[in-house]
């Protein structure tokens, strides 16, 4: 599968498959953390997710010119590189007790990510006898979800486990000096796994500083080319943020996407693939699917851990739990399904999941949190049942989405067309606040769905159980949008 002289080279690529999934996982718990720490309501905690998947949206194309222009290598190297700057500066976040700092190093880190992302999968590719490609790349993203599971169990034991039990009234009637101790030992718990993985990026990034074999030097127009890229892509960015820092941060992220879309507008070349892809409903209404898709991933996840803080009063760790059995399910079932497309057309099963997924929202919704069992000290009810196996209904529509969008396109249109579905992970930065501002607001007109719940606002989570429970109409929205793409083009011919 992979040729002996490519064998290292393979490994490396395969450990930041692991680590860009260990940060994505990591990331998801810095929501209830920074809630916590920083006594902030959900749409404000809510930012985390805004930076990290709108990081991934505005960096698409030009990552995507970047593996055009130069070679894979220089692509891996820059993005650890980002990931690197970005983790660091976590310790200045940590020490001004700054959330704008923060919020400014996950953008960073998420920006090494994309560029990780975008390089890695062709660079895997490439890596020998192209009949065995579609087998290395499956056999590299088998680690993706390891690097997951280890995201989920550093959050639990050094983020969460290391958060401070006290209320936000506990802590607004404690002195200065004792609630800075606090937020200090857990900004440092929040700090330390991010930046001592920049001990493992490093030696990833010099093990392939050292691999330069063949390669030319990128020539003039290269540069420039990537250049411009860069400007269009982070410039508009920085501007608007110091200069109107109170910027709604989504449209913030929106005005940042449109820097890069201005870029492939300018290049004839880029215009013409552009046009290709607009007159493929398949693609496009894929890349709406894959922005509703990926939304609902990120929101459903975000929230798990506070419905279950606030149905079954267990804390954030033991929240954590929960998302770990999540999120092992989702594992499983990606490997079934997998295994069932032999059999089976994957559009279809993708309708029969965003079906099943839709009947676990109403469940998440509505069913009562009666406790049913426990296991350990974690108890489990039909509710928290549903909130479960929404995960292993989702497993599958990632790349299945991705498959049908991107299927037959033309090929000179392709990298274009998936940096495109790249940038439809901003449906993370976008549901995500959504769906918080649901959760936060007690007046909500969405609270009427869920009008037999008890609407006693809850000052240390900063929500109802009301508002809580109908903020998820929105993941079976999203849902019900990835079941009319699956039933549109669940045929060949369509």
């Amino acid at each position: 599968m992979v040729p002996r002289k490519y064998l290292a080279i393979f490994a490396m690529l395969v450990s930041c498959f692991a680590l860009w999934g260990l940060l994505n996982n990591m990331t998801d718990n810095l929501v209830p953390a920074f809630q916590r720490i920083f006594t902030m309501d959900q749409s404000r905690a809510g930012l985390v997710q805004v930076a990290f998947y709108g990081a991934y949206a505005v960096l698409a194309i030009f990552a995507a010119v970047l593996a055009e222009e130069f070679s894979y290598r220089k692509g891996v190297l820059i993005g650890l590189a980002v990931y690197i700057t970005g983790a660091l500066l976590y310790i200045p976040a940590c020490v001004a007790q700054s959330f704008d700092i923060y919020f400014i190093a996950i953008f960073i880190v998420a920006g090494g990510c994309s560029l990780l992302e975008t390089t890695c999968n062709p660079y895997v590719l490439s890596l020998g006898d192209e009949a065995s490609a579609v087998r290395r790349l499956n056999f590299a993203q088998m680690f993706n979800p390891v690097g997951s599971m280890c995201g989920i169990v550093l959050a639990q034991q050094l983020i969460l486990s290391h958060l401070n039990p006290a209320t936000a009234e506990e802590r607004l009637l404690m002195d200065e000096a004792t609630r800075q101790g606090i937020i200090h030992n857990e900004l440092f718990w929040v700090c330390a796994p991010y930046v001592g993985l920049c001990a493992v990026a490093a030696l990833i990034w010099l093990f392939f500083l050292s691999r330069r074999e063949g390669e030319t030097a990128p020539s003039r127009s290269a540069l420039v080319r990537v250049g411009v890229a860069l400007a269009f892509s982070v410039l508009p960015m920085t501007v608007l943020y110091f200069l109107f820092p109170e910027m709604d941060k989504i449209a913030w992220v929106l005005c940042g996407v449109s820097g890069p879309l201005c870029y492939v507008m300018l290049l004839k070349d880029y215009r013409s693939m552009l046009a290709v892809l607009l007159k493929t409903p398949r693609y496009w209404f894929g890349v709406i699917a894959q922005f509703f898709y990926v939304g609902v991933q990120i929101a459903a996840w975000t929230w798990l851990n506070v419905y279950c803080q606030k149905e079954l009063g267990v804390t954030p760790a033991q929240g954590a739990i929960y998302y770990t059995i999540a999120i092992s399910l989702f594992i499983a079932c990606r490997w079934v399904a997998t295994w069932l497309m032999k059999y089976f057309n994957p559009a279809t099963m993708m309708a029969v999941f965003a079906a099943c997924a839709i009947v676990c929202c109403a469940g998440v919704m509505y069913l009562p949190t009666d406790i049913l069992f426990t296991i350990g000290q974690l108890p489990f009810s039909a509710n928290i049942f549903c909130l479960v196996a929404m995960s292993g209904f989702m497993s599958l529509m990632f790349p299945t989405i991705y498959g049908i969008a991107l299927g037959g396109l033309d090929p000179k249109a392709l990298k274009l067309g998936a940096s495109g579905l790249i940038m439809a992970i901003l449906g993370g930065a976008v549901i995500t606040p959504w769906m918080a501002g649901i959760i936060g607001d007690a007046g909500s007109c969405w609270c009427k769905l869920t009008g037999g719940f008890d609407f006693a606002w809850d000052a240390n989570l900063k929500l109802t159980q009301a508002s809580l429970r109908s903020s998820f109409v929105v993941p079976a929205i999203c849902f019900a949008v990835v079941l009319a793409y699956a039933l549109a083009f669940r045929k060949k011919k369509a």
